[in-house]
């Protein structure tokens, strides 16, 4: 089986975008968060990704933004499901990675997936990350979500992507915690009040993406706007 097969297969699945990374192109991963880390014979990692409507951005309740987040993760986890599955017939091995779950590092007392989600991303072309520490792909910016399955497939790679953010700082100035004043996102600020119960409804929600909605590249290449 080869890549256009491997894609092929993908966007059957649901996939909007696919890109493939080699191994050596994880090298600077984190201690214990490594594809070789999960799968030892891994040789490839296939990172996948879905639009996410970019219509939620503009809403003024929380509830479809949270909601499509929601449906979304299932969707993805069971695209990669599904293709671990269609593999296993060919005699592959392949490992999906959760969507959306996190586990606590020590090492950098930060949490983390098991394999960076958007990490697998740039290095199997289908964008790059901003000063947001969001993923951008030329086709939709950032509103996509991701998904990827380590193989044992030797597969070629894809090339990575030029830089896209253009390091304008609008999403560090309106960060109503200044959650990116330094060099990497502070994590659990942004989380601590971004996510939560909303007092109000009893209700859980993403109640802020002010870094998403002001960002000129999170609709595409195409789409660019001075902001």
């Amino acid at each position: 089986m080869d890549r256009e097969q491997v894609k092929k297969i993908m966007f059957s699945l649901g996939a909007d975008l696919c890109g493939i990374a080699s191994i050596d192109r994880f090298a600077d991963a984190p201690k214990g968060y490594h594809p070789l880390d999960v799968l030892p014979t891994c040789k490839s990692v296939i990172s996948f990704a879905c639009r996410f409507p970019a219509g939620t951005l503009a809403c003024k309740t929380a509830v479809p933004y949270t909601r499509v987040r929601n449906s979304i993760t299932a969707k993805m986890d069971a695209i990669a499901l599904d293709f671990c599955i269609e593999m296993d017939r060919h005699h592959i091995a392949a490992v999906p990675i959760p969507t959306n779950e996190s586990q606590w590092d020590k090492h950098t007392e930060r949490w983390r997936s098991i394999i960076s989600q958007k990490h697998a991303a740039k290095a199997a072309g289908l964008g790059t990350i901003g000063r947001h520490s969001l993923l951008i792909t030329p086709e939709f910016g950032s509103m996509v979500w991701l998904g990827a399955v380590l193989t044992e497939l030797e597969l070629e790679p894809d090339c990575v992507q030029e830089n896209i953010c253009n390091h304008c700082n609008l999403c560090v100035e309106v960060c109503p915690v200044n959650a990116l004043q330094e060099s990497h996102l502070q994590q659990q600020k942004c989380w601590d009040y971004a996510f939560g119960d909303n007092e109000e409804t009893k209700n859980w929600e993403i109640s802020c993406h002010l870094c998403r909605d002001i960002c000129p590249y999170n609709l595409g290449m195409e789409h660019v706007e001075e902001k």
